[in-house]
């Protein structure tokens, strides 16, 4: 694997970086230490510029070439948040922060383009300027979008911009990519469904809402199966079922359902959110109830630019020899803010035989970052070269 010199001097010290913001998990826009931690360590290296407070603590340095000739401004973007759960890796260097930890790597997306920013400090072999992008609340806060409508692009003259997202499953360092839809938008919604509560042996005088709110759950399976195009992407998911009674003998007069709607476009969104709220409401009302849809659109459709991802793709044959074709992801990645505001691209890098993402036996692995640093790195380089 031919990764830079200098970043396989580094990945030790890269490997230390990691290690203490694993330890030291942060939730959505809480990123104060670890806002901190980039914002000392982009100081140390001697960018040009580093703003913090952008998107509420989001962190960008700002690295200028050798030449700037051609006028070229590239972002490149990590995401800095933990996520809400209690690890279980048993590492030396676990979560210090019980029910937070870094079950999604974050803390390698981090560190990753930081060793590439010392080293695009130390060198500067390129023609233009690199914008370093640190980004918090990618886990549903919205992160990105904040960045955004604060006036990043416009604010820093970034033209294209680039992320990357470490893969379990993949071998270590291997890279995919895919142009075009890639990340699935990610929507949410809450059903309060109510009716008449009572007691569990005169069920006839009730209106059971734990019926309505089954009924709901079973028909909202519909939407994917008798609604949408089979060759189109949707998945409908209630991932909770919450009753205002926790009795036995209890008929409760109020159910809560919740959870998220992904899909690949735009109809498709449009088509899942309108049968969503008919399904609910006229399922309750069969029954003698009442619903009410709270939906909300969150992530938008993730879309790589052609281009921009054969740019990205032939950095990563640069840096490994291969560049895989990815699958399309059900995930919602909120880079997809970024991606709308300016062409850019979204690469896998592979974090081999490990727990998945979102597991309490994940563990970003360190063997990913000379890799990983040096895709950045490639990025910068092939995308604007240094003159002479």
């Amino acid at each position: 694997m031919p990764i830079k010199n200098r970043l396989a001097e580094l990945h030790d010290e890269i490997t230390g970086w990691r290690r203490d913001l694993h330890a030291h998990p942060e939730l959505m826009f809480d990123t104060h230490r670890t806002s901190a931690f980039v914002a000392d360590k982009l100081k140390e290296f001697g960018c040009d510029e580093i703003v913090t407070g952008i998107g509420r603590t989001g962190v960008v340095g700002v690295i200028k070439g050798k030449s700037d000739s051609a006028g070229r401004v590239v972002g490149l973007r990590a995401d800095m948040d933990a996520l809400p759960i209690l690890e279980a890796t048993g590492v030396p260097y676990a979560s210090t922060e019980p029910g937070k930890m870094h079950a999604c790597g974050h803390d390698g997306h981090t560190s990753m383009l930081l060793g590439a920013a010392k080293y695009l400090a130390e060198t500067r072999n390129f023609d233009g300027t690199t914008v370093v992008i640190f980004q918090p609340a990618e886990e549903g806060g919205g992160g990105g979008r904040e960045m955004v409508e604060d006036g990043m692009m416009d604010r820093f003259g970034i033209q294209e911009v680039y992320g990357m997202h470490n893969w379990p499953g993949q071998p270590v360092g291997r890279f995919a990519i895919r142009p075009g839809s890639f990340f699935a938008a990610a929507d949410q919604f809450t059903i309060q469904v109510t009716g008449k509560g009572g007691h569990a042996a005169k069920p006839h005088e009730t209106i059971d809402t734990t019926v309505i709110a089954s009924h709901i759950v079973l028909a909202l399976q519909t939407i994917a199966s008798r609604n949408v195009d089979p060759v189109e992407q949707v998945v409908v998911s209630v991932t909770s079922f919450e009753t205002e009674s926790k009795a036995h003998n209890v008929i409760p007069g109020m159910v809560t359902l919740k959870g998220t709607v992904r899909t690949m476009d735009a109809d498709v969104q449009d088509l899942a959110e309108r049968r969503l709220v008919e399904i609910t409401e006229q399922t309750a009302q069969v029954f003698g109830g009442q619903a009410q849809v709270d939906y909300l659109r969150a992530y938008p459709v993730m879309v790589n630019a052609t281009v921009e991802t054969e740019y990205a793709a032939a950095a990563a044959r640069k840096v490994s020899g291969q560049c895989d074709d990815a699958p399309l992801v059900m995930g919602g990645e909120d880079f997809a803010f970024m991606l709308n505001a300016r062409p850019g691209a979204y690469i896998l890098v592979g974090n081999g035989d490990t727990a998945p993402v979102h597991h309490p036996e994940y563990n970003f692995e360190d063997d990913v970052i000379p890799a990983g640093s040096s895709w950045w790195v490639e990025m910068i380089e092939t995308r604007m070269p240094a003159n002479g």
